[in-house]
C-alpha cells in the first residue's frame, strides 16, 4: 500500500514506481556523503527502503530514504532537496511526512544521521523531528541527542 501527502502544489509519495532514479542518482553520486556511487547501488538501496518521493508536477523534487524493518528500528540514510526548491520548507514537509508514516510509529531505534558539514542533523534542521520520533529506552529523542553530544534541538 502507497501512502500520498499533498500540499500547495506539491506532492510525496511511496510509490516506488513514481521515483526518479536518475534524479536520485543525480543528486547523490555529487553528495558528500555518496560522492561517487554507481547506478546500480542506488537502485539496490532504494529497492529495499522505504522511499518517499517529493514531486512538482511529474517532476521529483526532493527525496527521503529509510532502512527499516518496519517493527523495531528505522535510519535515515538520504534526503534531500533540490537546490531550485530550497527554501520552501520542502524538507521540513518531508521531514514531518516520513515521521507520521504509519510503518515508522512506535519503534525502538529509530536513528539520526551523523551532523552534516553545516553541524546540522534532520533532526535540527526540521524543527520538532526529534521530539516527534518515539521514545526508546524511557528517553526522549531529545535527552538521547543530548546524552549522544549531538547538536542541541
Amino acid at each position: 500500500m502507497f501512502h500520498e501527502w499533498r500540499r500547495e502544489g506539491y506532492l510525496v509519495s511511496t510509490d516506488p514506481g513514481r521515483l526518479n532514479l536518475g534524479v536520485i542518482h543525480s543528486f547523490l553520486k555529487g553528495s558528500y556523503w555518496a560522492r561517487g556511487v554507481p547506478l546500480e547501488v542506488v537502485g539496490r538501496s532504494v529497492e529495499n527502503s522505504l522511499c518517499f518521493g517529493l514531486y512538482r508536477s511529474e517532476e521529483q523534487v526532493a527525496f527521503a530514504r529509510e532502512v527499516t524493518d518496519r517493527a523495531t528500528s528505522a535510519y535515515l540514510a538520504d534526503m534531500f532537496v533540490l537546490e531550485e526548491h530550497r527554501d520552501r520548507g520542502l524538507g521540513k514537509w518531508l521531514m514531518e511526512v516520513v515521521l507520521s508514516h504509519p510503518d515508522l510509529q512506535g519503534l525502538r531505534r529509530p536513528s539520526l544521521p551523523p551532523p552534516t558539514r553545516t553541524g546540522s542533523t534532520a533532526a535540527t534542521t526540521s524543527g520538532s523531528w526529534a521530539s516527534r520520533r518515539s521514545s526508546w529506552k524511557g528517553k526522549t529523542w531529545t535527552a538521547q541527542l543530548r546524552h549522544r553530544g549531538d547538536r542541541q534541538v
